[in-house]
Parts: C-alpha cells; sequence; structure tokens
C-alpha cells in the first residue's frame, strides 16, 4: 500500500488553522496519514479575491458569528478558550517566514506553539519578541533563526510557497490537499480529508 499524505495549508492569522493545528497531529496518526505543514500567506490571495482584509472584518453579521463559534469548537476540542488579537486578523509574515524555515520535524511544534501564544494568550505574533520568546521556549538560537527567516533566499521560499497554494486552488485556511489533488476547505473538513487520503493509499 502506497504512504497517504496530506498537504496542511495553514495561515498564521487565520483562528481556524489554530484549531486544525491542534488536532491534526492526533487524528492523522490514528489515520495512519503523513502530514506535510505548510505555511503559506493569504493577504495575496485575498487581495487576488478584492479584499483588503478578512472577509470576517467585511461581514460583521459573520465576524460576530466566528468568534462565537471559535469559542464553542475551543471547547469540544478541549483547547484553550480563545482570546481575539488586536488588531485582527494579525500581521503573521515574520512567523510564516520563520515556520517555512524550520525543518518538517520542527515546524508543527512551532506552529501550535505560536498559535497557542496567539488565540490563547491574546500575544502580538508580529513581535519580533513574541517569536523570539517561542523559538526560546523550544530550545532554538532564537536570534540566529529570526535572522535567517528574514534573509531574502528564505522570503523568496515563502513567496513561492503562497504561488503554491494558489495554484492549487486555496483560497482560504486551513485548507488541505490529497496526494490526487482534491481540495478540503476549513477545520470541519479535516476529517474527510484525512478519510480521502487514506483511501487514495488502499488503492494505489
Amino acid at each position: 500500500m502506497a504512504s497517504a499524505t496530506l498537504d496542511f495549508y495553514y495561515e498564521f492569522a487565520s483562528p481556524y488553522s489554530y484549531l486544525a493545528a491542534g488536532r491534526i497531529a492526533a487524528l492523522a496518526e490514528l489515520a495512519g496519514v503523513e502530514v506535510a505543514w505548510k505555511p503559506f500567506l493569504l493577504g495575496p490571495i485575498f487581495s487576488a479575491q478584492g479584499y483588503d482584509t478578512s472577509p470576517f472584518n467585511v461581514y460583521p453579521l459573520k465576524g460576530a458569528h466566528m468568534w462565537r463559534d471559535l469559542d464553542r469548537l475551543a471547547a469540544a476540542t478541549r483547547l484553550p478558550a480563545i482570546t481575539r488579537p488586536d488588531p485582527f486578523p494579525a500581521n503573521g509574515l515574520l512567523a510564516a517566514r520563520v515556520a517555512i524555515l524550520l525543518n518538517d520535524a520542527c515546524r508543527p511544534a512551532f506552529t501550535r506553539a505560536l498559535f497557542r501564544a496567539e488565540f490563547a494568550q491574546g500575544r502580538d505574533i508580529a513581535d519580533r519578541e513574541t517569536i523570539r520568546q517561542v523559538l526560546a521556549g523550544l530550545g532554538h538560537f532564537c536570534d540566529a533563526v529570526i535572522d535567517e527567516a528574514e534573509q531574502q533566499q528564505n522570503k523568496d521560499r515563502l513567496r513561492a510557497r503562497t504561488e503554491e497554494a494558489k495554484a492549487r486552488g486555496v483560497f482560504g485556511a486551513p485548507s488541505f490537499v490529497t496526494a490526487d489533488g482534491e481540495l478540503f476547505w476549513g477545520n470541519d473538513r479535516l476529517e474527510m480529508a484525512l478519510d480521502h487520503a487514506r483511501t487514495l493509499a488502499r488503492v494505489a
């Protein structure tokens, strides 16, 4: 049987990506699916759609419902209560640059820790000190990692990842793409994406 794989595209400004990041590792292990964690930027994709901010800001009723929905989902999945970032959406550029620099083994832990800092503790992820403290807490040489993340070569990697997501039809976060190119959008589609990935591997 071929290996079951799933690409997990997430944006640090996305609260639903926070929920997915907190659930995906355990669910993927149970399903026997290998996950590729792929940070990207939604800003350029939203701009192409005609948005200059989150759609949850454009439509206030939708935004108010989102925060209530997030409270319910966090409680149901035993994640810390949601703290709304100020401003929302947060600027996740530096966070994404650091995440894409880290290797596959280190990226998930950093991602989860930074999401917790943002959505559970209300910290500003655009602040270099927040990033530094999260990295230090995970045992990284934090200043060296941040400096390397801000080099042009790494900036280009993030730009290429965002273009990759766009080319694969990603229009929001979190998104999950299986080996056959099937796209599943939203935290509530995670289980379905994992099941599809597992089914693909069985028939391959």
